[in-house]
Protein backbone atom coordinates (compact mmCIF):
# COMPACT_ATOMS: atom_id res chain seq x y z
CA UNK A 1 0.00 0.00 0.00
CA UNK A 2 1.82 3.05 -1.10
CA UNK A 3 1.43 6.09 1.77
CA UNK A 4 2.37 9.89 0.87
CA UNK A 5 4.12 12.28 3.45
CA UNK A 6 0.90 14.09 4.13
CA UNK A 7 -0.47 10.78 5.75
CA UNK A 8 2.38 9.47 7.57
CA UNK A 9 2.69 13.13 8.88
CA UNK A 10 -1.28 12.32 10.08
CA UNK A 11 -0.41 9.66 11.60
CA UNK A 12 2.19 10.33 13.38
CA UNK A 13 0.46 13.40 14.93
CA UNK A 14 -2.86 11.51 15.91
CA UNK A 15 -0.08 8.64 17.67
CA UNK A 16 1.88 11.92 19.61
CA UNK A 17 -1.58 13.08 20.26
CA UNK A 18 -3.21 9.35 21.80
CA UNK A 19 0.47 8.74 23.59
CA UNK A 20 -0.42 11.90 25.51
CA UNK A 21 -1.94 10.53 28.81
CA UNK A 22 -2.60 14.19 30.49
CA UNK A 23 -5.43 15.05 28.17
CA UNK A 24 -8.24 13.56 26.66
CA UNK A 25 -8.90 13.77 23.12
CA UNK A 26 -12.27 14.13 20.54
CA UNK A 27 -12.29 13.50 17.13
CA UNK A 28 -12.33 17.49 16.64
CA UNK A 29 -9.25 17.90 18.97
CA UNK A 30 -7.35 15.52 16.72
CA UNK A 31 -8.56 17.30 13.37
CA UNK A 32 -7.58 20.61 14.94
CA UNK A 33 -4.17 19.12 15.90
CA UNK A 34 -3.24 17.56 12.43
CA UNK A 35 -4.54 20.65 10.84
CA UNK A 36 -1.86 22.77 12.88
CA UNK A 37 1.21 20.26 12.11
CA UNK A 38 0.15 19.79 8.91
CA UNK A 39 0.70 24.13 8.34
CA UNK A 40 3.31 23.94 10.62
CA UNK A 41 5.31 21.66 9.06
CA UNK A 42 3.94 21.81 5.35
CA UNK A 43 2.40 25.25 5.19
CA UNK A 44 -1.25 23.87 4.04
CA UNK A 45 -3.87 25.99 5.26
CA UNK A 46 -6.72 24.37 4.10
CA UNK A 47 -7.49 21.72 7.09
CA UNK A 48 -8.41 18.83 7.18
CA UNK A 49 -11.64 16.92 7.20
CA UNK A 50 -13.47 14.80 9.53
CA UNK A 51 -13.91 12.03 7.01
CA UNK A 52 -9.74 11.62 6.52
CA UNK A 53 -9.22 11.82 10.08
CA UNK A 54 -11.66 8.88 10.66
CA UNK A 55 -10.32 6.82 7.97
CA UNK A 56 -6.76 7.58 9.44
CA UNK A 57 -7.60 5.99 12.41
CA UNK A 58 -9.09 3.14 10.79
CA UNK A 59 -6.32 2.60 8.65
CA UNK A 60 -4.23 2.98 12.16
CA UNK A 61 -6.24 -0.30 13.98
CA UNK A 62 -6.29 -2.46 11.16
CA UNK A 63 -3.03 -4.31 10.04
CA UNK A 64 -2.68 -2.85 6.28
CA UNK A 65 0.31 -1.02 7.35
CA UNK A 66 1.24 -3.09 10.34
CA UNK A 67 -0.07 -0.87 12.92
CA UNK A 68 -2.61 -2.73 14.29
CA UNK A 69 -3.28 0.51 17.03
CA UNK A 70 -5.46 -0.81 19.82
CA UNK A 71 -7.33 2.43 19.77
CA UNK A 72 -10.56 3.02 21.39
CA UNK A 73 -13.02 5.29 22.61
CA UNK A 74 -13.86 6.09 25.89
CA UNK A 75 -17.10 7.28 27.06
CA UNK A 76 -18.29 7.72 23.33
CA UNK A 77 -15.98 10.82 22.84
CA UNK A 78 -12.43 10.13 24.21
CA UNK A 79 -9.73 8.45 21.84
CA UNK A 80 -6.78 6.65 23.28
CA UNK A 81 -4.81 3.68 23.28
CA UNK A 82 -5.71 0.97 25.66
CA UNK A 83 -2.18 0.20 26.00
CA UNK A 84 -0.59 2.94 27.06
CA UNK A 85 2.87 1.78 25.96
CA UNK A 86 1.77 1.36 21.94
CA UNK A 87 2.95 3.64 19.73
CA UNK A 88 3.13 3.00 15.47
CA UNK A 89 6.96 4.22 15.97
CA UNK A 90 7.05 0.58 17.20
CA UNK A 91 5.50 -1.54 14.46
CA UNK A 92 7.96 -3.44 11.91
CA UNK A 93 9.16 -2.15 9.28
CA UNK A 94 7.37 -3.59 5.76
CA UNK A 95 9.36 -4.48 2.51
CA UNK A 96 8.15 -1.17 0.55
CA UNK A 97 9.53 0.71 3.24
CA UNK A 98 12.94 -1.01 3.13
CA UNK A 99 13.40 -0.58 -0.59
CA UNK A 100 12.29 3.11 -0.08
CA UNK A 101 14.82 3.66 2.93
CA UNK A 102 17.87 1.62 0.41
CA UNK A 103 16.70 4.37 -2.43
CA UNK A 104 17.37 6.95 0.13
CA UNK A 105 20.66 5.06 1.62
CA UNK A 106 22.61 5.58 -2.19
CA UNK A 107 21.54 8.85 -2.25
CA UNK A 108 22.89 9.99 0.61
CA UNK A 109 26.34 7.99 0.12
CA UNK A 110 26.75 9.93 -3.20
CA UNK A 111 26.99 12.84 -0.81
CA UNK A 112 29.10 11.31 1.95
CA UNK A 113 32.85 12.64 0.34
CA UNK A 114 31.67 16.34 0.95
CA UNK A 115 33.27 18.03 3.91
CA UNK A 116 29.38 19.37 4.41
CA UNK A 117 28.47 15.54 5.15
CA UNK A 118 31.74 14.13 7.24
CA UNK A 119 29.22 14.08 10.72
CA UNK A 120 26.80 11.75 8.65
CA UNK A 121 29.32 8.90 7.78
CA UNK A 122 28.39 7.09 11.12
CA UNK A 123 24.63 7.73 10.11
CA UNK A 124 24.96 6.20 6.90
CA UNK A 125 26.85 3.22 7.89
CA UNK A 126 24.63 2.33 10.79
CA UNK A 127 21.47 3.08 8.50
CA UNK A 128 22.96 0.47 5.85
CA UNK A 129 24.06 -1.84 8.21
CA UNK A 130 20.41 -1.66 9.58
CA UNK A 131 18.39 -2.14 6.41
CA UNK A 132 21.09 -4.86 4.86
CA UNK A 133 20.04 -7.42 8.38
CA UNK A 134 16.56 -6.49 7.62
CA UNK A 135 16.58 -7.39 4.33
CA UNK A 136 18.92 -10.11 4.49
CA UNK A 137 18.48 -11.57 8.09
CA UNK A 138 21.79 -11.31 8.35
CA UNK A 139 24.42 -10.73 10.87
CA UNK A 140 26.19 -7.24 11.81
CA UNK A 141 28.85 -5.93 9.60
CA UNK A 142 29.33 -2.81 11.88
CA UNK A 143 28.52 -2.61 15.64
CA UNK A 144 27.77 0.89 17.32
CA UNK A 145 27.80 1.83 20.85
CA UNK A 146 24.50 1.37 21.65
CA UNK A 147 22.31 1.25 24.87
CA UNK A 148 18.94 -1.68 24.23
CA UNK A 149 17.75 -0.85 27.77
CA UNK A 150 17.80 3.01 27.39
CA UNK A 151 14.73 4.47 28.06
CA UNK A 152 13.47 8.33 26.42
CA UNK A 153 14.69 7.30 23.43
CA UNK A 154 11.10 7.78 21.98
CA UNK A 155 11.19 11.47 23.34
CA UNK A 156 13.67 12.68 20.34
CA UNK A 157 11.11 13.25 17.83
CA UNK A 158 8.40 14.78 19.18
CA UNK A 159 10.99 16.98 21.28
CA UNK A 160 12.76 17.58 18.44
CA UNK A 161 9.67 19.01 16.65
CA UNK A 162 8.68 21.00 19.66
CA UNK A 163 12.34 22.53 19.51
CA UNK A 164 11.82 23.12 16.43
CA UNK A 165 8.34 24.76 16.03
CA UNK A 166 9.37 26.95 19.71
CA UNK A 167 6.82 25.57 22.05
CA UNK A 168 6.60 25.58 25.15
CA UNK A 169 6.23 22.61 27.22
CA UNK A 170 4.99 21.28 30.71
CA UNK A 171 7.38 18.15 31.74
CA UNK A 172 6.97 16.02 34.35
CA UNK A 173 10.34 14.63 35.51
CA UNK A 174 11.87 12.69 37.91
CA UNK A 175 15.52 12.99 39.00
CA UNK A 176 17.58 10.49 40.40
CA UNK A 177 17.80 12.35 43.63
CA UNK A 178 14.16 13.17 43.74
CA UNK A 179 11.51 11.19 45.97
CA UNK A 180 8.40 12.43 43.57
CA UNK A 181 8.11 13.52 40.30
CA UNK A 182 7.49 17.22 39.66
CA UNK A 183 5.90 19.41 36.45
CA UNK A 184 8.03 21.80 35.09
CA UNK A 185 7.00 24.81 32.75
CA UNK A 186 10.07 24.95 30.20
CA UNK A 187 11.09 26.16 27.06
CA UNK A 188 12.89 23.67 24.75
CA UNK A 189 16.19 24.83 23.47
CA UNK A 190 18.28 21.45 22.41
CA UNK A 191 18.45 18.00 22.21
CA UNK A 192 21.86 16.56 22.90
CA UNK A 193 23.57 13.20 22.83
CA UNK A 194 26.36 12.45 25.59
CA UNK A 195 27.96 8.96 26.19
CA UNK A 196 24.74 7.46 23.84
CA UNK A 197 22.34 9.06 26.62
CA UNK A 198 20.04 12.19 25.38
CA UNK A 199 19.70 15.25 27.64
CA UNK A 200 16.75 17.87 26.97
CA UNK A 201 18.48 21.73 27.37
CA UNK A 202 15.47 23.84 28.78
CA UNK A 203 14.97 27.13 30.44
CA UNK A 204 12.83 27.10 33.49
CA UNK A 205 9.95 29.56 33.66
CA UNK A 206 9.62 29.45 37.29
CA UNK A 207 13.15 30.10 38.15
CA UNK A 208 14.91 31.48 34.72
CA UNK A 209 17.32 28.72 34.36
CA UNK A 210 18.84 26.66 31.88
CA UNK A 211 17.71 22.56 33.18
CA UNK A 212 19.28 19.58 31.66
CA UNK A 213 17.01 17.33 31.73
CA UNK A 214 17.78 13.58 30.65
CA UNK A 215 15.05 12.09 28.34
CA UNK A 216 14.91 9.14 30.25
CA UNK A 217 13.70 10.53 33.41
CA UNK A 218 11.25 12.42 31.58
CA UNK A 219 7.98 10.80 32.47
CA UNK A 220 5.66 12.51 30.32
CA UNK A 221 5.74 16.25 29.00
CA UNK A 222 2.78 18.13 26.45
CA UNK A 223 2.82 21.29 24.55
CA UNK A 224 1.23 24.32 26.27
CA UNK A 225 -0.11 26.14 23.12
CA UNK A 226 -1.55 29.56 25.63
CA UNK A 227 2.10 29.82 27.34
CA UNK A 228 4.13 32.20 25.15
CA UNK A 229 7.57 30.67 24.09
CA UNK A 230 11.12 32.64 25.67
CA UNK A 231 13.13 32.32 22.78
CA UNK A 232 17.35 32.04 24.38
CA UNK A 233 18.33 35.30 23.37
CA UNK A 234 22.20 35.67 24.29
CA UNK A 235 23.25 31.95 24.09
CA UNK A 236 24.64 30.41 20.95
CA UNK A 237 24.04 27.02 21.34
CA UNK A 238 26.42 26.13 18.73
CA UNK A 239 29.73 26.93 21.18
CA UNK A 240 27.93 26.79 24.30
CA UNK A 241 29.36 23.24 25.25
CA UNK A 242 32.71 24.04 24.09
CA UNK A 243 34.01 24.19 26.58
CA UNK A 244 33.13 21.11 28.72
CA UNK A 245 33.31 17.52 28.93
CA UNK A 246 29.68 16.08 29.06
CA UNK A 247 26.46 18.53 29.35
CA UNK A 248 26.60 19.79 33.36
CA UNK A 249 27.30 23.52 33.41
CA UNK A 250 25.71 26.85 34.47
CA UNK A 251 25.99 29.76 32.05
CA UNK A 252 28.04 31.54 34.95
CA UNK A 253 30.73 29.01 34.23
CA UNK A 254 34.14 29.40 32.98
CA UNK A 255 36.80 27.12 31.75
CA UNK A 256 40.03 26.45 33.72
CA UNK A 257 43.22 25.57 32.81
CA UNK A 258 43.47 21.71 34.04
CA UNK A 259 46.67 20.16 33.91
CA UNK A 260 47.10 16.09 34.04
CA UNK A 261 49.97 13.97 34.12
CA UNK A 262 49.16 10.58 31.95
CA UNK A 263 51.79 8.18 32.74
CA UNK A 264 54.09 6.82 29.20
CA UNK A 265 51.60 3.80 28.97
CA UNK A 266 48.07 5.57 28.71
CA UNK A 267 49.95 8.59 26.97
CA UNK A 268 49.43 7.07 23.78
CA UNK A 269 46.08 6.78 23.97
CA UNK A 270 45.40 10.23 25.03
CA UNK A 271 47.38 11.77 22.44
CA UNK A 272 45.48 9.80 19.52
CA UNK A 273 41.89 10.28 21.22
CA UNK A 274 42.58 13.57 22.94
CA UNK A 275 40.03 14.01 26.38
CA UNK A 276 39.15 17.17 25.04
CA UNK A 277 39.40 19.77 21.62
CA UNK A 278 41.69 21.98 23.50
CA UNK A 279 43.83 19.52 24.63
CA UNK A 280 47.37 20.73 24.39
CA UNK A 281 50.55 18.57 24.86
CA UNK A 282 53.16 20.80 27.66
CA UNK A 283 55.53 18.28 28.14
CA UNK A 284 56.90 14.78 27.23
CA UNK A 285 59.37 12.73 28.39
CA UNK A 286 60.20 8.86 29.19
CA UNK A 287 57.56 8.80 32.51
CA UNK A 288 54.64 10.12 30.37
CA UNK A 289 53.21 13.17 29.12
CA UNK A 290 52.11 16.33 30.74
CA UNK A 291 48.81 17.81 28.95
CA UNK A 292 46.36 20.64 29.21
CA UNK A 293 42.89 21.07 28.80
CA UNK A 294 40.79 24.18 28.72
CA UNK A 295 37.06 22.82 30.76
CA UNK A 296 34.79 23.35 32.89
CA UNK A 297 34.92 21.54 35.94
CA UNK A 298 32.12 19.47 36.28
CA UNK A 299 30.95 15.70 37.65
CA UNK A 300 31.18 14.45 33.93
CA UNK A 301 35.42 15.51 34.34
CA UNK A 302 36.03 13.85 37.44
CA UNK A 303 34.67 10.77 36.23
CA UNK A 304 36.68 11.21 33.22
CA UNK A 305 40.01 11.25 35.54
CA UNK A 306 38.72 8.73 37.87
CA UNK A 307 38.62 6.57 34.95
CA UNK A 308 42.12 6.52 34.62
CA UNK A 309 42.80 5.48 38.06
CA UNK A 310 46.47 5.52 39.13
CA UNK A 311 47.62 6.26 35.59
CA UNK A 312 46.74 10.20 35.24
CA UNK A 313 47.50 12.55 37.74
CA UNK A 314 45.58 16.33 38.44
CA UNK A 315 48.38 19.13 38.78
CA UNK A 316 46.26 22.17 38.32
CA UNK A 317 44.23 23.69 39.67
CA UNK A 318 44.33 22.73 43.08
CA UNK A 319 40.56 22.66 43.68
CA UNK A 320 40.20 19.47 41.24
CA UNK A 321 43.14 17.98 42.48
CA UNK A 322 41.83 18.31 45.87
CA UNK A 323 38.59 16.75 44.92
CA UNK A 324 40.16 13.63 42.86
CA UNK A 325 42.52 13.20 45.88
CA UNK A 326 39.59 12.64 48.34
CA UNK A 327 37.60 10.71 45.92
CA UNK A 328 40.07 8.15 45.77
CA UNK A 329 40.80 8.17 49.58
CA UNK A 330 37.01 7.75 50.24
CA UNK A 331 37.31 4.69 47.74
CA UNK A 332 40.07 3.61 49.33
CA UNK A 333 38.62 3.39 52.70
CA UNK A 334 35.38 1.87 51.14
CA UNK A 335 37.89 -1.35 50.11
CA UNK A 336 39.59 -1.44 53.62
CA UNK A 337 36.33 -1.23 55.31
CA UNK A 338 34.60 -3.98 53.16
CA UNK A 339 38.31 -6.52 53.57
CA UNK A 340 37.62 -5.77 57.51
CA UNK A 341 33.94 -6.88 57.66
CA UNK A 342 34.65 -9.84 55.81
CA UNK A 343 37.20 -10.92 58.11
Amino acid sequence: MSINKLALIRYKTIDDCLRNRYRKWTLDDLIVKVADVLYEMEGITTGVSKRTIQADIQIMRSDKLGYNAPIVVVDRKFYSYSDPEFSITNAPVNKADVEKMKEIVGVLKQFNGFTYFDEMSDMIARLENNLHRTANQGRNCIQFENNHLLKGIEHINPLYQVILNKKSLLVEYKSFKAAASQHIICYPYLLKEYRNRWFLIARNKKRKLLLTMALDRIIEFQELAKEPFDDHDGIDFDSYFDNLIGVTKNESDKANKVVLFIDKYNAPYVLTKPIHHSQQLLKENEHGIIIRIDVVINFELEREILGFGECMKVLAPRILKSRIQKRLHMAIQKYEREEKEEI
